[in-house]
């Protein structure tokens, strides 16, 4: 069945690689990026590949313009089944060398700004039966792996990782909330040293976004396999 996807931080990346996955299964992809030329320019790419992909500005750091995202797809008639939260930040700074702003930007887009969208979105999910919730979270915000993310990282991680436990506890089962590692990636923030493609990384949450009924919930993996919180 076609579903319709959001995920954010889609431009680029690991997020525009689980775009292109997703829509090759045929779903319609709602491209989420804070800066709107580049995911303009990202889903014109894969629209030429005659992927059905669109578009959206989603800036984690401003909820006036998350709310207005949700409130204009929903206005163009699309109901969002799965939600992605794909988008990160990553400052490589000691906790005590943090601005006040560097502390607000990762605080919004891992934990903040990805609790607003699914707060919008999961009332319709619920609603209609079905809903799938995927936290790109990191093993950098893993107890169980000594908590290695610098600075803010692996704290708000660790937090997304909280977030995931909480609703899966709230939620209905037929909507299903995990959270996911994808390792170390050669990304701009992963760079180019890392041992996985985007490719390679995307597709523990391509797994998660698209789970049959009897999938898990409540979940933290990595490679399709459970791992430590």
């Amino acid at each position: 069945m076609k579903r319709t996807i959001l995920v954010t931080g889609g431009n680029r990346g690991i997020g525009l690689a689980i775009a292109r996955q997703l829509a090759e299964l045929g779903n319609a992809v709602l491209l989420g990026s804070r800066d709107l030329m580049a995911g303009e320019n990202a889903a014109k790419s894969l629209r030429s590949l005659n992927f059905d992909v669109e578009p959206v500005h989603v800036d984690l750091n401003d909820a006036a313009a998350i709310d207005d995202a949700i409130t204009g797809i929903g206005k163009s008639g699309r109901q969002i089944d799965t939600l992605v939260n794909n988008a990160g930040v990553l400052h490589e700074k000691p906790l005590l060398e943090l601005t006040d702003a560097e502390i607000g930007d990762s605080i919004a887009a891992h934990l903040t700004g990805p609790l607003r969208l699914i707060r919008l979105l999961a009332p319709n999910m619920i609603a209609r039966g079905y809903g799938r919730i995927v936290n790109l979270s990191s093993g950098w915000g893993s107890f169980a792996e000594g908590m290695g993310g610098p600075g803010m990282y692996g704290v708000t991680k660790a937090a997304l990782n909280a977030l995931t436990v909480r609703l899966a506890k709230e939620l209905p089962s037929a909507v299903k909330v995990n959270a996911m590692c994808p390792g170390w990636v050669r990304t701009r923030m992963g760079g180019d040293g890392a041992m996985r493609s985007p490719e390679e990384a995307a597709d523990t949450a391509v797994w998660l976004a698209t789970l049959p009924d009897d999938g898990p919930t409540g979940g933290f993996f990595r490679d399709r396999k459970p791992i430590e919180w």
